[in-house]
């Protein structure tokens, strides 16, 4: 039986984070622990692009562009949506949830959603670093371990193939 996982060495390749202006307060502390995440693993900042879009809404569009461009390892995406009293929340949430997991499938790469999903301004900044821990530092682990994992694999992969000849 083979068994396939990612672990937190130091990954190959370019990564590329998306970041929401909308929420700045809650999606710079995101960026700052994605980054920090990055670095603590080996990622030096020359290996890291960041985009800023207008909301989360916009955020899978760019997403799949660079995920498409085969220049990064795997693209990171980090939003705030808040809920409100209208409906805007669950179309905003459900949209760029969506839209990034298909970007991830159409450009076969890590697309990560670090996108939070809150009820309250003090749950958005408690998960940002204030109480809760960093979620864009974990989405920068999960992009990690998918780079390393992704690698494994294809490396089985080859290694099969030439076993086939």
């Amino acid at each position: 039986m083979t068994i396939f996982e990612g672990d937190f060495s130091p990954p190959p390749g370019r990564f590329a984070v998306v970041v929401a202006r909308f929420n700045a307060m809650v999606t710079e502390a995101l960026l700052a622990g994605c980054l920090d995440s990055l670095r603590r693993h080996g990622v030096d900042d020359s290996r890291v692009d960041v985009a800023w879009v207008p909301g989360s809404f916009e955020i899978p569009l760019i997403a799949r562009e660079l995920a498409e461009t085969g220049r990064y390892a795997s693209v990171i995406c980090l939003g705030c949506v808040i809920r409100g009293e209208t409906g805007h929340y669950d179309h905003v949430a459900g949209q760029a949830a969506g839209g990034v997991l298909q970007a991830g499938l159409n450009a076969k790469v890590p697309v990560i959603f670090g996108v939070l999903t809150t009820e309250s301004v003090e749950q958005a900044l408690n998960r940002a670093g204030l109480k809760l821990g960093n979620k864009g530092g974990e989405a920068a682990l999960a992009a990690i371990e998918m780079v390393n994992l992704l690698g494994r694999i294809k490396a089985d992969a080859g290694s099969i193939e030439k076993l086939a000849r």
